[in-house]
């Protein structure tokens, strides 16, 4: 398959300045992030936006693109990144990334020190409890340092030694001609230092994993689809590394009567001819109890009836959305005798028909 020209694979001109190129960079490697887009189709597509950067920031690199295209890169070693992997990518553009993604961390750091992956747990609340709020606990499954090793990953007593495949770096450099290209070890998986004597309990790992409960605070008025971010619950480091974070997503079941509209609720009431023509008073069963509606005189199908702040509490302050009551009108379709009989002679009285002749009117 033909290669796609780089400037397009980063959807940037090429008269674009190294800032565009790197925000540009940032914006496709947050896309098609492995972790967020599990498969090989993400995973091919975030090498290939790796390595137009690898190309277009680096001045020289880009010179010989832009002179002689994918061609002259060929001639000065360069075979691209298709057999390079994802976490040598990690670890040839550590600045780039630094703290750009929040989901799925555990990338080496030189030294072997690695943030924690973060956790996401979806947790499933009734209508209710999102508009009233609520506390549950959950139970995650997460890593913890073992306690036998303290997270080192080695026996107790026993000492580590250096990598005889990095001498201690913890990264490999591939040279292709004219690029240098700088990998984690396979060895010591970029630690710099391999155990004689793995851990036991751990198998090396220096984490074990385990179930943990956590206290989860919904608060008032929160919506379907959105999410708790618990700062450091997430799993630990490795080497030392810090802790992930843990993302409870919010599932929110749908309410049999009521529905939702940003902060405000929408109730339907269905009336009867003689109600929408004549009015009534109406008791709407809402999340905190009931609500007396009031229907006017000549209520037409469709209307809409607001009542201000009886909605839900916004999450960010400034009191409650509104109620919004849709009023549908039942057409009977079987009736009684007498009903057929004043809907005939209403027909009459409003001049769309003639009533059957009777010896003695309904209302006389």
């Amino acid at each position: 398959m033909a290669q796609r020209d780089y400037y397009e694979v980063l959807g940037i001109t090429r008269e674009s300045g190294e800032r565009e190129i790197k925000k540009a960079y940032r914006a496709k490697a947050m896309e098609f992030h492995p972790d967020r887009n599990p498969g090989t189709e993400a995973e091919e597509k975030f090498k290939e936006a790796s390595e137009a950067y690898e190309v277009l920031s680096d001045a020289q690199k880009k010179q010989i693109y832009d002179s002689y295209g994918h061609a002259g890169l060929k001639n000065q070693g360069f075979s691209g990144f298709s057999g390079v992997g994802v976490e040598d990518i990690f670890s040839s553009f550590g600045d780039i990334f630094g703290d750009l993604f929040g989901f799925g961390g555990g990338r080496a750091r030189r030294g072997g020190m690695s943030r924690g992956a973060d956790l996401r747990y979806d947790m499933n609340i009734t209508f209710e409890e999102a508009v009233l709020g609520c506390e549950q606990e959950i139970e995650v499954q997460q890593l913890q340092i073992c306690a036998t090793c303290a997270g080192n990953g080695a026996e107790p007593g026993s000492q580590p030694i250096r990598c005889p495949g990095c001498n201690g770096h913890g990264q490999v450099a591939h040279g292709q001609g004219l690029f240098v290209i700088s990998t984690t070890c396979p060895q010591c998986h970029g630690g710099g230092q391999i155990q004689q004597k793995p851990c036991k309990t751990c198998h090396g790992e220096g984490r074990k994993p385990t179930m943990r409960s956590v206290t989860v605070k919904i608060p008032e008025g929160f919506a379907d689809g959105m999410s708790l971010r618990y700062a450091g619950e997430g799993d630990p480091g490795m080497r030392g590394g810090p802790p992930g974070d843990l993302y409870v997503a919010v599932i929110v079941e749908p309410h049999p009567t009521l529905k939702r509209h940003n902060d405000d609720l929408i109730a339907e009431v269905t009336l009867s001819v003689s109600q929408a023509a004549l009015g009534d008073k109406l008791d709407i069963e809402l999340i905190e109890g009931e609500e007396m509606v009031s229907i006017p005189k000549g209520t037409q199908p469709g209307e809409i009836i607001t009542i201000k702040k009886k909605g839900v509490a916004r999450l960010r302050g400034g009191g409650k959305g509104d109620l919004h009551v849709v009023c549908k009108v039942e057409i009977p379709q079987h009736l009684s005798g007498k009903q057929k009989e004043l809907f005939e002679e209403l027909a009459f009285v409003s001049g769309e028909g003639k009533a059957k002749t009777k010896k003695r009117g309904i209302f006389s």
